[in-house]
């Protein structure tokens, strides 16, 4: 009589812990940097409402120099609708025109800033300056700007991880 031989069918206890722990490792390192991904993305719509208010410094400094910067800053601030994930956008009305962008959600970035100061020849805005206009951005460190020979005025509250790396 012949022995028959018996076929494995299918796998093994142990293959498959190998690779539920695969699974669960591999969990624990993607999860935390989706998180960060999520979070940076709502800072994206920050960072396109501000485009507006970046236009709106740099045309009302273009046609009446340091005196259009209240009335661009008064005229913003009668415009702008809180979003979702953005709670204000803010021209300063006594300084040089920086633009601050408070964001509302989500929990790891809310109430926490963002801050654009505009700059002429690496200087902030003064009188009768002359040349295209720059923006520093500055999250909680402003290392880009520097780097770029840009001036912020201000740093923001925001962590570096969350922002692009302009405003990093």
């Amino acid at each position: 009589m012949k022995a028959m031989k018996q076929i494995q069918k299918g796998f093994t206890l142990i293959e498959l812990m190998i690779v539920i722990a695969i699974i669960g490792i591999l969990a624990a390192v993607a999860l935390p940097a989706y998180q960060d991904y999520t979070v940076r993305s709502k800072v994206t719509e920050g960072l396109s409402l501000a485009t507006s208010a970046k236009i709106m410094v740099a045309e009302s400094f273009a046609s009446n120099d340091m005196a259009g910067l209240p009335a661009a800053a008064a005229a913003w601030a009668g415009n702008f609708a809180a979003t979702k994930y953005v709670g204000n956008v803010v021209i300063d009305t006594a300084g040089v025109g920086e633009i601050t962008v408070t964001f509302a959600a989500p929990p790891q970035i809310a109430g926490a800033t963002l801050v654009f100061t505009p700059n002429i020849g690496g200087a902030v805005l003064v009188a009768g300056a002359t040349g295209p206009m720059d923006w520093a951005c500055a999250s909680a460190s402003n290392v880009t700007a520097t780097a770029n020979g840009l001036v912020s005025a201000a740093a923001g509250t925001i962590l570096a991880q969350y922002v692009p790396t302009e405003c990093k």
